[in-house]
């Protein structure tokens, strides 16, 4: 971490009061080193990975942390605070503040410092090294590991951070010095740990491997790993966990896969190379339940492995191991099929609906019709650039069908299903089938790679099955079916669908706002979120009338959630907690942003009170803007795309309507628990006084 931290970039007389107050104060300091070029942009992700989920560890300490567009150089600042700040963290406020900040595609370093600092912030002999610092420059080389503490094994994994491999000597009299409990009989080196990094303390008795993925893989993925990883070090258990996020995903090392007791996975889209784990105690759940009830999985991976129960081990000839475990019932590997198709959809779609919303705003809804900027494009005209902007985002939409159809199959049957994907979903744009046309092909083609995957083939063949055979025959197959078969069918009920669409009014469309309101604030973001914003996007690849409604509705359900929890703390702050109310300031930016996930930290914590409110909101919301014909020619963007709404008055009327009616409902029932606890309250304090009247006559 040598580049990472300076004497400048310490603090160590912190003077703020709040967690918002400590990552501004800390960020000015990037600023004035030149690492951060925006302060209020970079101040606005870091509240929104804060709003996502508390960054407080226990041991004093407070993490706040981002990717950022604004940051040019991963970057760590550390203040120190004499009166403690609340990060959220359940053993109080945090005096060692650590802010992090990545470049917005720095997954792989904002990922690195994250898990290097929080392995020095075990070491109770580094921490307070770092309280007991006198100069700034002290605790930046302590930081970065120039500075040597005793010979303990602690402070050597300190000082060896930029050799991470080096194993660390240990002996009795260093570990009874550091307080690591009686000493070996034996002064010999420990084994590495689960982590991969050498620990003096011995190995856990059971150790968990753990997968967590969701469907776009930025806020659920994330939260379900630290959530798990919290969970696991209070129940004494060694725990890793392998993120499949947006960013890709870094294998665990085989060795660790090889030695954990058992596994969790806690996902919405399919786990890649999920055979790794197979024949170990498994738990397989949806990613919320990694957020929800990380005690849970861990106490049910332990019983697991109690009673000898293991998940079939892995067969080359048996591609249905790798689509979940055999408790799955078709519907739910049904699910994570479709959802892992629409998680490399969403990019596409971004992209693609964005530059052709910018090109209808820049170029007036008549852009379409402009020549190739190939053979026409003016530099001075205005014109000429919204047309290239709408022809770049046609052809990124032109991908959206094939990429759909393509990571179906991949998530039924791994790489061999890619080819006869996305060549059926090519097929399905050729034919006008459309999106639909897009979501058969893609589970067509995975089962007949499925299908050809259980054939037994003499040895000498199989080196050329996933190279050769097997993409020859399925995409023979996929296209035979989809060209003469079933194709035409699927095109004319494509086509009916866009006609019922088209002619969508009255109550029918009331009625289909309120159930897409409905999905879109059942789980804030988890699989039925995605299932209605699917539909409201595939609509976008033929744009009609009402497909813009459509899309016009699911998005301003959406931002409802995050909207009403801000206003509700505003309104009535009493009845949340500190971080609740730190987490609703966050919240108006993230939900006027259409980011859903805003709301999940308070439905995790009051689920029964928030999320029906939240439904009833984006009920209210969708039946509004169908009712009042309200466009959306973007997939994406919030109150940020207002120009290029349909009636926007009306539409923000609407989303105010379900805002209001959230606001009202959590207040009202969060009042009424207040005050059942203030009566049960009561009556304890007077049974109380009753019983020492008894005693005392």
């Amino acid at each position: 971490m040598s580049e990472l931290i300076t004497a400048e970039l310490v603090d160590l007389d912190l003077s703020a009061e709040t967690k918002d107050a400590a990552a501004r104060s800390l960020a000015e300091r990037m600023v004035a080193s030149g690492r951060v070029t925006d302060l209020e942009g970079f101040l606005a992700d870091v509240a929104a990975r804060e709003a996502q989920m508390p960054t407080g560890l226990d041991g004093g300490i407070g993490i706040p942390h981002c990717r950022s567009a604004h940051v040019t150089a991963p970057t760590l600042a550390f203040g120190r605070s004499a009166t403690g700040i609340d990060f959220g963290a359940p053993d109080g406020p945090a005096d060692l503040i650590f802010l992090i900040a990545a470049p917005a595609g720095g997954d792989a370093d904002h990922l690195s410092i994250l898990s290097t600092l929080a392995r020095h912030l075990m070491d109770e002999t580094f921490t307070g090294a770092l309280r007991s610092a006198s100069e700034p420059a002290q605790a930046a080389a302590l930081i970065r590991g120039e500075e040597a503490e005793p010979e303990t094994p602690e402070t050597a994994e300190v000082a060896q951070v930029d050799a991470p491999d080096a194993a660390p000597e240990t002996d009795a009299a260093s570990e009874t010095d550091a307080g690591e409990g009686p000493a070996a009989p034996e002064p010999e080196p420990e084994p590495a740990g689960l982590s991969g990094a050498p620990t003096p303390t011995p190995a856990p008795a059971f150790r968990i491997v753990a997968v967590t993925s969701c469907p776009t893989g930025i806020a659920h993925t994330y939260m379900a790993a630290e959530s798990l990883e919290k969970a696991g070090k209070a129940a004494g258990v060694e725990l890793v966990v392998e993120t499949q996020g947006s960013a890709g995903f870094k294998r665990l090392d085989p060795r660790i896969v090889a030695d954990a007791d058992g596994v969790i996975f806690a996902h919405d889209v399919e786990v890649r190379d999920k055979e790794r784990f197979a024949g170990k105690p498994t738990v397989d759940v949806g990613v919320k339940a990694g957020i929800n009830r990380p005690d849970a999985l861990i106490a049910e991976v332990r019983e697991k492995a109690e009673r000898g129960e293991a998940s079939a081990p892995a067969h080359a000839a048996a591609p249905m191991d790798k689509t979940g475990d055999a408790s799955d019932g078709f519907g739910t590997r049904l699910r994570k099929w479709l959802m892992t198709g629409v998680s490399y959809m969403v990019p596409f779609v971004a992209a693609g609906g964005l530059l052709i919303a910018l090109a209808f705003a820049i170029g007036g809804y008549t852009i379409d019709k402009a020549p190739s900027v190939a053979d026409h494009f003016i530099w001075t005209e205005s014109t000429s650039w919204a047309a290239l902007l709408f022809q770049v985002g046609g052809v990124a939409f032109g991908f959206l069908v094939p990429i759909l159809a393509g990571y179906i199959a991949y998530g039924m049957a791994d790489r061999p299903g890619l080819v006869p994907g996305f060549v059926g979903g090519s097929i399905a744009l050729t034919i006008n089938a459309g999106f639909l046309g897009g979501l058969i092909a893609g589970l067509l083609a995975g089962g007949v790679v499925m299908a050809i995957q259980r054939v037994g083939v003499p040895p000498a063949l199989r080196g050329i099955m996933p190279v050769v055979v097997i993409p020859l025959i399925s995409s023979a197959i996929v296209g035979f079916l989809m060209f003469l078969v079933i194709g035409k069918p699927i095109a004319s009920l494509q086509k009916g669908l866009t006609d019922w669409l088209s002619g969508l009014s009255g109550a029918n469309a009331i009625i289909l706002g309120v159930i897409l309101g409905l999905m879109m604030c059942f789980d804030l973001g988890g699989p039925l979120n995605k299932v209605a914003y699917a539909f409201a996007v595939g609509g976008l690849a033929n744009p009609n009338e009402g497909s813009l409604k459509v899309m016009a509705a699911v998005m301003a359900a959406g931002m409802v959630p995050p909207l009403a929890m801000a206003l509700a703390t505003t309104v009535r702050g009493r009845l949340f907690t500190k971080t609740e109310r730190e987490n609703g300031k966050a919240a108006w930016v993230l939900g006027a942003s259409f980011i859903t996930e805003g709301a999940i930290p308070f439905a995790a914590a009051d689920p029964l009170r928030v999320i029906p409110s939240a439904m009833a909101g984006g009920a209210v919301t969708g039946a509004l803007s169908m009712a009042f014909g309200c466009t959306l020619r973007a997939p994406h963007g919030g109150i940020f795309v207002v120009p290029l709404i349909g009636q926007p008055f009306l539409y923000l009327l609407a989303v105010a309507a379900g805002t209001g009616v959230t606001t009202a409902l959590v207040i009202v029932l969060k009042g009424l628990r207040r005050s059942r606890d203030a009566q049960a309250a009561a009556a304890a304090d007077t049974a109380s006084e009753e019983e020492q009247v008894a005693v005392a006559a």
